[in-house]
Order: C-alpha cells, then sequence, then structure tokens
C-alpha cells in the first residue's frame, strides 16, 4: 500500500505554446528518463521526446496525448502531455478522464487565455486537483502577479502565490520558496546544481508579506495552524505542506509556482509540489455501476486484493497493431490473466503487458491499482470497461462533443481506396471526436471532426502513414434544422394490398424545444391509439428528424406530443404505426415555419493593441458579434461568436492583417438561425445537388 501512497497520476495541460511540452522534457531529463534535453522545434532534428509523430515535430505542437512513467524522489509518476489545440478536446478530456491531478501552465506573458479556461471547465467537470505553473518567466514583459490575479478573475481559483522569481524577463535567475523561506537558484549548463541561499535582502520585506499571504490562505485547511499563526508561533514546514495538501485536493486552493521550461528553471521544485500536493490513487474516489444492481454506484478501492476494474481510454494503432491504453481502478492487471469487456460481453487474455514512454515501450509483468498500462491485441474500444469475470462494473464514459466541420474526402485510384479505408477505420477507432460515412445521395465519403485544423492532420497522416493519395473537397459546415411555430397534425396511414393491409392513425401537434434535441409526449386517453404501438410512433417521429427537407441536414429542437388517433383490430401494427408518424412528421414540417440552423463559434483574438481596429473589421465582416475587448499592456484580447462558416481560412486572413502577429482560438459555442439571404442560398444549392443526384 506503501507503493500506492506514493503514486501520481498527472496531466499536463494549457492553452497553446505555453510550454508544455518543453516542461514535460525537462521533467523527463531531471527524472533521469531521458540524458540529453531536446526542443519542440528541435534544431538538432530530434524534436520533443513527447511529440514523437512527424507531423508534431515539423508543425511544434502536440497533436496526440503522449504517456510517460517516470520516478522523482521514490514516487513513481505516470504523466500525460496533452494537446493545447480546441480542435483536439478530446485528446484533454480522455486524459483527465483517468488523472488523478493536473498541471496548468500558464505563460507568465499571455496568462489565462482561451484555452486555458476551456482546459479549467474540463479540470472542474472531473474535478481534478490542480497545480498552477506560470512558464516563461524569462520573457519580456513576464509578470506571474497578473497571473496569479487572472487565475481569481477568470477562472475562480483560489490562487496563492507559494513562490516568488528572483528577477524578471533577462535577469530571471531562480526563485523564493515561500515555504521554506530560502532563495533557489538553478546553476549548470541544465539546471541540474541547485543552489539554496538566504533570500536577498532586496526581497526579502516582499517574500514575508507574500509568505503572510499564504499562511493566510492556507489556515483555512488547518486548525493547528491557525493556531499557531495566531499566537505568532513558528509554524513547522511538515504542517504547511499537509494543510497545502489539504486545500488542494479539496479544490478550494490552486498553489502558484513559477519558473521557466526553458531556460530550466523551477523543474524541480515544480516535481516536490506534484509530490506534496497532488493525490494519490487512494486519494481519490472513483465510482462504477453495478449493472447487475440497477446501475447502482459503486465506490472502487484501491486494493490490489479487489477484484479487478479498469478502463481502456485511449487507442492507438501502431505497426504491431492495436495498442489499448487502460487506467487500473481496483485491482492489479497481469500478463497472463483472463479480463472481461462489459461492453462486447467477451472474455480475453491478456498477452502483451507494457508502460508507455511516449512511443517506446516497456514490457511489465503486472500493473497494480492506480497504474496507467497499455495492452496489445484487445478488441475494444475507446471507454470500455475490462473487469474481473466475476464482476459486472461499468466506469461512466467521457464527454464527447459533437463535430462541427465535414468535408468530403475521394482517393485518387483504387489503391488508395483501399488504404484510405484502413486509415479512417482506424481514425475512427482512436478518435471519438472524428467521424466518417459515406453520403447516400453523392456516394462521397464524408469526414467529420472539431476544425479545420482537426481534418487536416487526418488527411496530412493518411497521406504520410498510408501512402493514400487522397484529394479533399471543400470543408462544409454541420447545419442543422429546427422548427419555428407550434403546428398541428393528424394523418391517417392507409395500405390496402392483398391479406392484411396497414392502417394507423395519429394526431397531435409539434412545437419548439427549449433544450435538447427532441422530446416525445404520449397523451393519448381512452386507448384510441393502443399502449403497444406507443413506441413505435415515437420510433416513426425520430426517424424523421435524422434528415430535413429545406437542406438536408438533421432537425433538431422538436417536442412531439400525440393526443389522439386510431388503430384497426386487424391492419394495425407497429409498421403501420411507424409510417403514420413518419408520414405526419412530413405533413406537418413545413407548416411549422421550418429554419435553417448553423454553428456559432466563440472566438477569441489576442494580439497587439496597434493591430485592435484591423482585428475588429475582420470579425465584423464575416458576420461576428463582438462580446469583449481586454487590453493588457501592448497586449488585446478580443471575444466574438462568429459563424463557422465564415471562418474558413481566417488564419491567413489574420496573419496578413496583423504582420503575423496575432493567433486565435475558437471553439463550438452554441446553434444559431441562419439570416434569410443564406438561408435561401442554402436552399437552392440543396435543390440543385439533389436535382443533379436525380439525373445521374
Amino acid at each position: 500500500m506503501e507503493k500506492l501512497e506514493n503514486m501520481r497520476n498527472i496531466g499536463i495541460s494549457a492553452h497553446i505554446d505555453s510550454g508544455k511540452t518543453t516542461l514535460t522534457e525537462r521533467i523527463l531529463y531531471y527524472c533521469g528518463r531521458i540524458h540529453a534535453i531536446h526542443e519542440v522545434r528541435g534544431k538538432d532534428g530530434v524534436g520533443a521526446t513527447m511529440d514523437s509523430m512527424e507531423l508534431e515535430k515539423e508543425r511544434g505542437i502536440t497533436i496526440a496525448s503522449a504517456a510517460t512513467h517516470v520516478s522523482w524522489k521514490d514516487h513513481p509518476i505516470n504523466i500525460i502531455d496533452t494537446p493545447g489545440h480546441v480542435d483536439f478536446t478530446i485528446e484533454v478530456e480522455r486524459a483527465l478522464r483517468v488523472l488523478d491531478g493536473a498541471i496548468l501552465v500558464l505563460c507568465s506573458v499571455g496568462g489565462v487565455q482561451s484555452q486555458s479556461i476551456t482546459v479549467d471547465r474540463q479540470l472542474k467537470r472531473y474535478n481534478v486537483p490542480r497545480l498552477a505553473f506560470v512558464n516563461k518567466c524569462d520573457r519580456t514583459g513576464a509578470n506571474p502577479l497578473k497571473v496569479k490575479d487572472q487565475l481569481r478573475d477568470k477562472l475562480g481559483l483560489n490562487s496563492v502565490m507559494i513562490q516568488l522569481p528572483i528577477g524578471l524577463e533577462d535577469k530571471h535567475e531562480g526563485i523564493i520558496d515561500l515555504v521554506t523561506m530560502k532563495a533557489v537558484y538553478y546553476k549548470g549548463d541544465n539546471g541540474d546544481d541547485i543552489e539554496i541561499t538566504d533570500i536577498p535582502a532586496n526581497l526579502l520585506a516582499d517574500a514575508e508579506s507574500a509568505r503572510e499571504e499564504m499562511l493566510d490562505a492556507i489556515s483555512m485547511f488547518s486548525d493547528d495552524l491557525m493556531e499557531k499563526m495566531m499566537e505568532g508561533d513558528a509554524i513547522p514546514e511538515e504542517m504547511i505542506h499537509e494543510a497545502m495538501r489539504k486545500g488542494t485536493l479539496s479544490l478550494e486552493l490552486c498553489p502558484v509556482l513559477l519558473g521557466s521550461a526553458y531556460k530550466n528553471k523551477g523543474i524541480q521544485t515544480l516535481l516536490d509540489a506534484v509530490v506534496n500536493y497532488l493525490p494519490n490513487p487512494t486519494d481519490v474516489e472513483n465510482v462504477a455501476l453495478d449493472l447487475d444492481n440497477d446501475e447502482k454506484e459503486v465506490v472502487l478501492v484501491s486494493d490490489p486484493a479487489k477484484p479487478t476494474v479498469a478502463l481502456a481510454f485511449k487507442l492507438e494503432d501502431g505497426q504491431y497493431g492495436q495498442l489499448t491504453y487502460i487506467r487500473v481502478y481496483q485491482g492489479i492487471v497481469k500478463k497472463g490473466g483472463e479480463l472481461y469487456n462489459i461492453r462486447t460481453r467477451k472474455k480475453f487474455k491478456i498477452g502483451r503487458l507494457i508502460r508507455m514512454h511516449s512511443d517506446h515501450m516497456e514490457d511489465i509483468n503486472e500493473g497494480t491499482n492506480g497504474d496507467i498500462v497499455a495492452l496489445f491485441g484487445v478488441e475494444c474500444a475507446s471507454g470500455d470497461t475490462f473487469c474481473d469475470p466475476k464482476l459486472n462494473y461499468s466506469m461512466t464514459s467521457m464527454y464527447v462533443p459533437a463535430p462541427v466541420i465535414t468535408l468530403s474526402i475521394m482517393p485518387k485510384d483504387k489503391k488508395s481506396s483501399d488504404k484510405m479505408g484502413k486509415a479512417l477505420n482506424r481514425f475512427t477507432k482512436e478518435d471519438p471526436t472524428f467521424r466518417t460515412y459515406v453520403d447516400p445521395e453523392s456516394n462521397e465519403t464524408i469526414i467529420q471532426g472539431m476544425g479545420e485544423l482537426h481534418l487536416d492532420v487526418y488527411v496530412e497522416r493518411m497521406k504520410r502513414e498510408y501512402d493514400a493519395e487522397v484529394e479533399t473537397g471543400a470543408p462544409q459546415v454541420a447545419y442543422r434544422e429546427a422548427i419555428g411555430a407550434r403546428a398541428e397534425f393528424n394523418y391517417t396511414h392507409k395500405k390496402q394490398t392483398g391479406g392484411s393491409g396497414q392502417y394507423g392513425r395519429v394526431a397531435g401537434f409539434i412545437e419548439p424545444l427549449a433544450e435538447g434535441e427532441y422530446e416525445f409526449v404520449n397523451q393519448i386517453k381512452g386507448g384510441s391509439i393502443p399502449t403497444e404501438y406507443i413506441p413505435a410512433c415515437d420510433k416513426g417521429f425520430k426517424s424523421s428528424l435524422a434528415k430535413g427537407s429545406l437542406i438536408g441536414f438533421p432537425i433538431v429542437g422538436v417536442k412531439v406530443t400525440i393526443n389522439d388517433g386510431q388503430s384497426h383490430s386487424v391492419d394495425s401494427s407497429d409498421m403501420a404505426f411507424q409510417q403514420a408518424a413518419i408520414g405526419a412528421f412530413r405533413e406537418v414540417y413545413p407548416k411549422a415555419k421550418p429554419q435553417i440552423l448553423e454553428p456559432i463559434m466563440k472566438v477569441t483574438v489576442e494580439g497587439p493593441t496597434e493591430f485592435q481596429g484591423n482585428i475588429f473589421g475582420s470579425i465584423n465582416q464575416r458576420r461576428g458579434i463582438i462580446i469583449s475587448s481586454q487590453e493588457e499592456g501592448t497586449y488585446s484580447s478580443v471575444e466574438a461568436e462568429v459563424p463557422l462558416s465564415e471562418m474558413f481560412g481566417y488564419s491567413t486572413a489574420l496573419r496578413s492583417l496583423t504582420q503575423g502577429k496575432a493567433e486565435y482560438s475558437m471553439e463550438f459555442e452554441k446553434y444559431g438561425k441562419v439570416p434569410q439571404s443564406i438561408s435561401e442560398e442554402l436552399k437552392k444549392d440543396f435543390d440543385e445537388k439533389k436535382k443533379a443526384a436525380s439525373n445521374k
């Protein structure tokens, strides 16, 4: 059990370009995992250890989350480095689903940026305790204290500085540790030699007042500490660590550390904080649903003697077959042991068990509870629960956002067609936000994803990893149709063929639904439609929503109420009432003022203040509504809501308007009504496509 209390499962997440991968590279180095430091955009041609994909090295971004295992002062730590781009949000979701703690990395100049807000929302969704690490203290304009205030104002976190910088920008030399009240310098080529001295006299007053503030905040979590403060006694370090840990684990405190990963400063002290303040697997309550007992919640125990429960949270198809990353929540996973997949209801034997280090693997014989390990050759999907054959438990799955952008994709020849099929099969298995289907009308293969970059990366990977020569069409927006008013229906479905016919009458009304996609209400009285046919009516209405008649996109926000109908003792059947519901919907839909909805994105543009006018102009041109703008020094940040259809090619336009100095990020916000002129255009396009398809 002692080993388990030493274990940490942590994720490193942040806004794009805050230095997550650079930080992970330093952690690997100081923990003795690697013997040389490589940079993200590596001049040495190697690239960062955790960015193992060629595309990641070229673009200098993280695309797939990578797992590794290190040890710091006898504490085994499983680390997952996650992407910052909102297009790869599922990678962050599934990492957080299985992690116990996280390091939220922030840039000391940029502070809390748009993606930091998204990541923080994900951390809160899974109740993950976090430490904040203010990186890049060596950059011009660095201000960690401003970042601490932003954590409070923008994220609502109770942020507390537990370190102060010794010098900032090009004078950044080290940190002041407010717990030990010592100055820490990182010497040597790679910051290996740590020198601990007294705090410089000119910084002592600041350090004392910051320590006072820190003790004040953590005294809420320890009565003994509060008592000692009131009596003016010296406070032992151990007591500070204990109170800080308690506050962090309760999610009511966020300790703020600082440094510069690129300049090798502050990493060892961050690792100490991970060990001191972030939870071990026994500190976190994990719950499974007992499928044999009406999905009753069962608290899983971190005990190797208990029956095994594990969650498959990520799949990867490598050269040796499918690799399944699992987090063990209870019991142990042994090589040669048997597990049961709850979803497929199949038993399987564990052939090869490995521990991952980016794209290198180490064979191991067992994984204990709390461990993150990987299995080979197991047929499963992302989010499956594996149990001891004696149990029938399921873990709750992760939140998967719906895709907002589609693209048609065509193989250039037969050979590429087979390869493309293989690639699509793999990518859809690995990434739940990447979907694919064949359009029944045009017979084209359509891929769907979270944004242009998301689909770009997959098309590029098809070409590189599968040698599949493909051509893509113009990106398409995932529109929706909806109704704008209440309308009544009364429809009879009659079909007489030889023998028994089909008969069913349904009456009622449809109306817009404020929240959700579809709701069915049964108000039938006196058995005018027999109870056994009600589910068939529901099924018929539901199937009608798959494709609207305006532009052929799914219909959302519909509440259907049936209050009358009629059946026939011989001719009524499930099929008859299903057809009656479909007919009723087709008849009533045009009367309910149908309208087209488009995805509206929340767009955040950050750039120098001198270009603010250009940024405003570029958003207004794209039918955007500016929600807020903030200026901080020479930098400004603009938040807006812009229709996705107007955002194609925005990165190129923004670069040319701001001399390449501004960047933007966007995520799905809501669906909004399309203006009349665009609606007419979309309908016209749809009619032309229909005509062309029927002429073929």
